[in-house]
């Protein structure tokens, strides 16, 4: 699947944007550098031609480079993520018959993609839903895309906070979580994160996590928890900052 819009005869899924705000920013940012830019040369242009057109040549530049991330930043959320979950379900070679967990769910991408890969297993989906993580994050619009995408019958969408998980010990065969644990601001808080998504897992269980930024931080702490054959993958630069995939075993 190439766009993060998956069209059903129900109707468009929409996974949403990410980081919004950052994203309303950059062309914001953009927009306004390249207005200025053209007021400037039109007012300079007689009397100053070839200063303006160079001052205005670097402006150009720098108004291009907000809009070239905005940009990039929306391909990474409607293409990218989509191509990103999928590698991640597949590196989980999943039987069908899996109890799944997914950390952060958002609007359901992760959680329906799992879903789709089961025959009569069953996947929870939690989230805190955080409207300027994700645009219009919410249990509805999950909700909506798992009965969008035919998988009602397999998901379950619930409030849940990361760090204080209300499941059992060793009660999950999966746990995925993407782009959710970098949004909690404090190291003890990710890591106590990690730890209960360990905690959940049954032994022998795999663990799948994309995220930004601190993604060799939790390799460290599930090493800590007696993880094993824990994986980082290359690091990657959706969403113009450093992203990495990370694999573990219970």
């Amino acid at each position: 699947m190439a766009a993060a819009v998956a069209t059903t005869a129900s109707g468009p899924a929409d996974y949403g944007i990410d980081a919004p705000r950052i994203v309303r920013s950059m062309f914001s940012r953009g927009a306004w550098t390249l207005a200025f830019t053209l007021v400037f040369y039109i007012v300079n242009r007689s009397e100053y031609p070839g200063p303006a057109a160079r001052i205005c040549g670097v402006l150009a530049l720098i108004g291009l480079f907000f809009v070239a991330i905005g940009a990039v930043m929306v391909w990474s959320s409607r293409v990218a993520k989509l191509r990103l979950r999928d590698q991640m379900l597949d590196s989980l070679a999943l039987r069908g018959d899996e109890r799944v967990l997914d950390v952060g769910c958002g609007r359901g991408l992760l959680a329906i993609g799992a879903a789709k890969r089961l025959k009569n297993g069953k996947v929870i989906g939690i989230d805190v839903w955080n409207p300027f993580d994700l645009s219009g994050n919410s249990p509805d619009a999950a909700k909506a895309n798992v009965k969008i995408e035919g998988v009602a019958d397999k998901v379950r969408i619930e409030n849940g906070d990361a760090q204080k998980l209300v499941y059992p010990d060793n009660h999950y065969d999966v746990v995925v979580s993407s782009l959710a644990l970098h949004n909690i601001p404090e190291p003890d808080a990710r890591a106590r994160a990690v730890r209960e998504m360990v905690r959940v897992l049954k032994p022998g269980g795999k663990l799948a996590i994309f995220d930004l930024f601190r993604t060799g931080e939790y390799a460290d702490v599930l090493r800590a928890s007696g993880a094993k054959d824990v994986e980082l993958s290359k690091t990657s630069f959706l969403w113009c900052v450093p992203g990495r995939s990370l694999t573990a075993r219970k």
